[in-house]
């Protein structure tokens, strides 16, 4: 797959660099520039991210970055089951629990929601910093609501994080869960102030809290092309389009 000029691959991760320096540095430096460009499209085009990973799965399967990476992108196109054997092939590498999370979250997109409530409680859990400890609690409240378990759902998020006053780089993620989840349990005002909450601390856009705290409100949005389109048609006098009619 072509990769433009400007990708030198200098641009990945030092420890990244690290792990590619065990290969010839021609090939390194070819499978450094894939995984900047999975890292580039994995947002806008996780397709064309999927089919950089696969060009340095291919080219080098047995670093861990390589492996973790085509996960990453095999998740963000929805192929769970290929997304988990790639982070399992990871963890096998490094030995790192890191990935917990997001292989739970596998288990969920595979239609096991009982398997990832079951990671959810595995000791691997207490090794997680505090920053995978709350997505590994996303992960299994989503899995409740899987099951039809609302209630737990809101019990599962409830939390120290969820409490806190602080603005952390997972806060509106919380919050938001939190606020969907209330919403799904038709406990709206409730879910109204979490909303609102999720805005305040929502300072990236990650999440659509404000669009979803104006529904709640009751604010529409009205496309401007449309309203201009209205407009143009509210300047027509009746009958001016009509056929002339003789007696």
């Amino acid at each position: 797959m072509p990769i433009p000029e400007d990708v030198t691959g200098e641009e990945i991760d030092k420890d990244v660099r690290q792990e590619l320096q065990s290969l010839p540095k021609t090939l390194a430096d070819d499978v450094a520039r894939n995984l900047v460009m999975v890292a580039r499209l994995i947002d806008e085009d996780p397709e064309g991210a999927y089919g950089y990973s696969k060009v340095a799965l291919r080219l080098a399967s047995r670093v861990a970055a390589v492996r973790e990476a085509a996960g990453f992108a095999a998740y963000a196109n929805q192929k769970y089951s290929e997304a988990l054997a790639e982070f399992r092939a990871a963890r096998r590498m490094t030995g790192s629990v890191e990935l917990w999370p997001v292989m739970a979250d596998c288990e969920r997109g595979l239609g096991r929601p009982e398997k990832a409530l079951d990671m959810a409680g595995a000791p691997e859990v207490h090794k997680l910093d505090k920053a995978g400890q709350v997505e590994m609690r996303l992960v299994a409240a989503g899995a409740r609501r899987d099951m039809g378990q609302l209630d737990a759902a809101i019990v599962t998020l409830q939390s120290p994080e969820l409490a806190a006053n602080s603005v952390q780089p997972w806060t509106a993620r919380l919050r938001y869960a939190y606020a969907d989840a209330l919403l799904a349990a038709g406990r709206e005002g409730e879910a109204r102030e979490w909303f609102a909450k999720a805005v305040e601390a929502d300072r990236d856009g990650s999440t659509d809290a404000s669009d979803r705290l104006a529904e709640l409100d009751g604010v529409d949005f009205v496309d401007a092309l449309d309203e201009g389109d209205e407009e143009d048609a509210s300047e027509v006098t009746p009958g001016e389009d009509e056929p002339d009619v003789e007696d």
